[in-house]
């Protein structure tokens, strides 16, 4: 009767120690995102279940010998395997920072680059296309018609929308119409079209008036040109 006392009684206190384990089992208290602490009645294989990881990544992320012997007390700091993930890939997030800003400084340095060779063949091509057009009208070559004098005007400035590209004629000398060639004695080229008559130029048929705008009339005023009919 005793031995069977004896077995009921160790029978029950095994299942109260039981079903004190099962209780503190889930006691580790939460104390940030990577880290609990350990309650009486803990065990790496509890937290483990509590916390959704396995036994050996969180032997591994506490420095323990994976499947070893897990001793922990009371008070103590598990860390949990997510407190290492977050660190790792923070520290990749900041490896990638500086090489993103070095390819974004040397992608700017590339594209200033080419815009500034872009802009220097577009000024050879423009310079190209002026001096081949210089070249062209000064070895255009026409009747030559004599020594001129030359003055200058600005039409805008009269009033008129007649623009720059004319020039003003004793019509019987030169028709209305007539393209010529002004070869000034510092040995500028001036191409205009007849499309005028002035008083002054009516009355000395020996003189045109260029059509010019303010800022280019050269300083000297009357010049003396010689003049070619195109």
């Amino acid at each position: 009767m005793k031995k069977v006392l004896s077995i009921a009684l160790v029978s029950t206190t095994a299942l109260t120690a039981l079903a004190a384990t099962s209780q503190t089992a889930q006691a580790a208290v939460q104390l940030d995102s990577n880290h609990v602490q350990v309650e009486a009645g803990d065990t790496y294989k509890s937290i483990a279940a509590n916390t959704g990881v396995t036994i050996a990544e969180l032997e591994q992320a506490n420095g323990r010998e994976v499947g070893g012997f897990d001793l922990i007390f009371p008070g103590e700091t598990v860390t949990l395997p997510g407190a290492t993930t977050t660190a790792s890939t923070t520290d990749a997030q900041q490896t990638v920072t500086p090489q993103t800003n070095v390819e974004q400084t040397s992608n700017q340095e590339t594209t200033t680059q080419t815009q500034s060779t872009t802009q220097a063949q577009t000024q050879a091509v423009t310079q190209s296309a002026s001096e081949t057009q210089t070249t062209s009208t000064s070895t255009t070559t026409g009747t030559s018609q004599g020594t001129f004098k030359i003055s200058f005007y600005d039409p805008a400035v009269l009033g008129s929308n007649m623009g720059y590209g004319g020039v003003a004629a004793n019509l019987s000398v030169f028709p209305k119409g007539t393209t010529l060639k002004i070869t000034l004695s510092d040995g500028t080229v001036l191409i205009r079209t007849v499309n005028d008559t002035g008083t002054f130029a009516y009355s000395n048929p020996n003189q045109l008036d260029v059509a010019m705008p303010n800022n280019q009339i050269p300083s000297y005023g009357v010049t003396a040109a010689s003049v070619e009919v195109l």
